[in-house]
């Protein structure tokens, strides 16, 4: 049996693990945050996702579309929140077409339940990788103080915008790569549900208050809340940088999103307590180095997610490189790698370029 090594256990990641557990490779995945069905640690600053065709198209080829289209809310159109208090709605289509709301954490909770019901995939957390040879395909990792090497035929990094892997591949002659961070940020802020259990917003619609060079918005719950986000400059007299404080955070909602403040009852502890978010861009090439190792999702391009298709195109790096597989076998592994690189760089250099023009648009 083949066997895999995944670095990072996030969405990409555990999808991946999944897909290549039932190709038959024996894999091992390795996480460097703690176990999140145990932790918070991605409280506060998660931004809720959306599911398009992309991401549908992967979840179809791994054969779990049904299970994941159970923690999703369907929106079919925009609302838009003017600084008077009015709203318009926008359908998406005239043929009734949604885009699909769902939680960062609550996807990826089921892609590594998903992935660890195959006795093939181990799925490991509190390992921090700290090298890679790329030559005998082996990766070492620091569990608390504990070394720990692992030999495989198939590496992944999929360790997102801090990735270890690529930082490996960083110090190979001819490997390129840039990283930029864009003048705005982001802080979360949670709308529950109202206090008998129904939405205080149309549940089928993606909220958004614009409002120039900032905006907040809103992506529904399956529990009828909605995860609120504000993006915003870090600089100027209502930047992030100045917004420290929960009054600073109520006397910004009051100007710029007052009809938002009832929705938010603690508001200000909220502000107070959620971290304020740096968005950056990273772009590189290849997306593999020699013949066992290949970079997927933000590990290989991360970008704003002003889009919506950062998820997705990272769902599609995987599952492309697997219908590499499908196609060349593992025994043309080095195919596999030039192919990839060859059709993924273009994509995600495109997802960034995209992703930065529709924050104007938004």
């Amino acid at each position: 049996m083949k066997k895999a090594i995944v670095v990072g256990a996030g969405l990409a990641g555990s999808y991946m693990a999944y897909v290549l557990g039932q190709k038959g490779y024996a894999v091992q995945v390795y996480e460097k945050r703690p176990d999140p069905r145990k932790s918070v640690y991605g409280s506060g600053r998660s931004i809720n996702l959306v599911v398009s065709d992309r991401g549908w198209t992967a979840f179809k080829y791994a054969g779990i579309e049904a299970e994941i289209r159970k923690i999703t809310v369907p929106a079919y159109g925009r609302q838009i929140h003017d600084l008077e208090g009015n709203q318009s709605y926008f359908p998406y289509s005239i043929e009734g077409k949604a885009i699909h709301s769902i939680s960062r954490s609550e996807l990826n909770q089921t892609l590594v339940e998903l992935a660890e019901e195959n006795p093939a995939i181990s799925v490991q957390f509190e390992h921090f990788c700290t090298h890679i040879d790329f030559e005998l395909g082996e990766v070492t990792f620091d569990r608390k103080g504990e070394t720990v090497r692992e030999r495989a035929d198939l590496i992944i990094g999929a360790d997102g915008t801090g990735s270890a892997v690529r930082g490996a591949m960083m110090k190979q002659p001819r490997f390129n790569f840039t990283q930029e961070y864009i003048d705005s940020g982001y802080k979360e802020v949670h709308i529950p549900a109202a206090a008998d259990g129904s939405p205080q917003l149309n549940l089928d619609a993606l909220h958004i208050w614009p409002r120039r060079e900032f905006m907040l918005m809103g992506l529904a719950n399956t529990d009828n809340g909605f995860t609120g986000t504000v993006f915003a400059p870090f600089t100027g007299e209502y930047g992030l940088d100045q917004l420290k404080t929960g009054k600073d955070g109520l006397r910004y909602f009051e100007k710029y999103f007052n009809n938002a403040i009832p929705l938010i009852p603690n508001l200000e502890e909220q502000w107070e307590n959620n971290p304020t978010s740096a968005l950056a861009i990273i772009r590189c090439k290849p997306y593999h180095w020699g013949t066992k190792t290949a970079l997927i999702g933000d590990a290989a391009h991360a970008t704003v997610p002003f889009y919506g298709e950062g998820m997705n195109g990272s769902l599609e790096d995987a599952r492309v490189f697997c219908e590499l597989l499908d196609e060349w076998g593992h025994e043309n592994l080095p195919t596999v790698m030039e192919r990839y690189t060859a059709l993924r760089v273009p994509a995600g250099n495109a997802l960034v370029d995209l992703s930065l023009r529709n924050f104007i648009e938004m």
